[in-house]
C-alpha cells in the first residue's frame, strides 16, 4: 500500500481476516465497498491485492478486503462463507468503521468478481440489508464450461485459459463441477431469479474465457429488472489491468471507479 492518502489496518471479521482502508483527511459516515480479491479460487489474498488502495481514495469510501479460504484445501463453500461473514460484520460494526450502511457496495475481480456475485445472491435471499452496488470486473460465473468463450481461449499468453478455469472449478467443487448439481452461490450463472439485486457495474474482455457468460449475466440482469452497465472492452484478455499504463487499462480503471463513485454518492 503506497499512496499516503489511504491508510489501512488489519481485522478480524467473525474469524475471517480482513483488511480495512479508510481515505486521510475524509469526513464521513463515507460508503463502504466489500472487497473480494481474484486468484482463480486458488491463489491471492487481501494482503498482495492493491486494487482496494485506488477505489478507497478515487470514491472516497471505506474498503474492506477479504481475506478469504482458498481451494482446494477449502473448498466450497468455505470462500462464499468467509465472504457473507465478511459482508455481515461490514454492516454489524458500520458505526464503529464510520461507514453509512445504506451505502455499502460489494465487488471484486476476477474469482473474487464471481464471488461478489455469489454473496450477493445468498445476501438477498437471506434477507439481508439492501446492498448500494455491486462491481464485479470480469467475474468467474459459470462451471459449466458451454460457452464459445469458455474454450476458445487456451492460448497461456492470454492469462486465464480454459484449461485453467476448468482445473479451478475442479479443484472448487470436485466431481461435481460442470453437473446438475452445483449451487449457484458456487456458480452464479446458474442462478435463475437476479430479481433484486444491486445496481450492477460488470466489465470483461473480447479475448477471454468469462466473456460469454458475463455478457449472458448482464443481460439477464438487466431482463430482471437491474439496472446494469456492461463494458465489453475490445482487444483485452484476461488480467490485461496487470498492465496498467496500457491505454485500455487507463480507461476501464477510470470507467470502473467512476460507475462506483455514481453508485456511492448517488451523483
Amino acid at each position: 500500500m503506497s499512496d499516503p492518502r489511504v491508510t489501512h489496518s488489519d481485522s478480524l471479521a467473525r474469524s475471517v481476516p480482513v483488511r480495512v482502508f479508510r481515505p486521510v483527511g475524509v469526513s464521513g459516515p463515507l460508503p463502504g465497498l466489500l472487497w473480494i480479491h481474484g486468484g482463480g479460487l486458488l491463489v491471492g489474498s487481501a494482503r498482495s491485492d492493491a486494487a482496494p488502495v485506488g477505489y478507497t481514495a478515487a470514491a472516497p469510501c471505506v474498503t474492506v478486503s477479504v481475506d478469504y479460504r482458498l481451494a482446494p484445501e477449502d473448498p466450497y463453500p468455505a470462500q462464499v462463507d468467509d465472504c457473507y461473514a465478511a459482508l455481515s460484520w461490514f454492516f454489524d460494526n458500520a458505526a464503529a468503521l464510520g461507514v453509512d450502511p445504506a451505502r455499502i457496495a460489494i465487488g471484486g475481480g476476477s474469482a473474487g468478481g464471481g464471488l461478489a456475485a455469489a454473496t450477493a445472491l445468498r445476501w438477498r435471499d437471506a434477507g439481508g440489508p439492501s446492498l448500494a452496488f455491486q462491481m464485479l470486473v470480469a467475474p468467474m460465473l459459470d462451471d459449466r464450461g458451454r460457452t464459445a468463450s469458455s474454450s476458445a481461449f487456451d492460448d497461456p499468453r492470454l492469462g486465464w485459459t480454459a484449461s485453467s478455469n476448468r482445473y479451478a472449478w475442479r479443484a472448487l467443487l470436485g466431481d461435481a463441477a460442470g453437473g446438475p448439481d452445483v449451487s449457484e452461490y458456487a456458480a452464479p450463472a446458474r442462478a435463475t431469479d437476479l430479481a433484486g439485486l444491486p445496481p450492477t457495474y460488470l466489465c470483461v474482455g473480447e479475448l477471454e474465457v468469462f466473456r460469454d457468460e458475463c455478457v449472458d449475466y448482464a443481460a439477464r440482469l438487466m431482463r430482471a429488472g437491474v439496472p446494469t452497465e456492461l463494458h465489453v472492452f475490445p482487444g483485452a484478455f484476461h488480467g490485461w489491468e496487470f498492465f496498467p499504463s496500457a491505454a485500455i487499462s487507463l480507461r476501464s480503471v477510470e470507467e470502473r471507479t467512476s460507475s462506483l463513485r455514481r453508485a456511492l454518492y448517488r451523483s
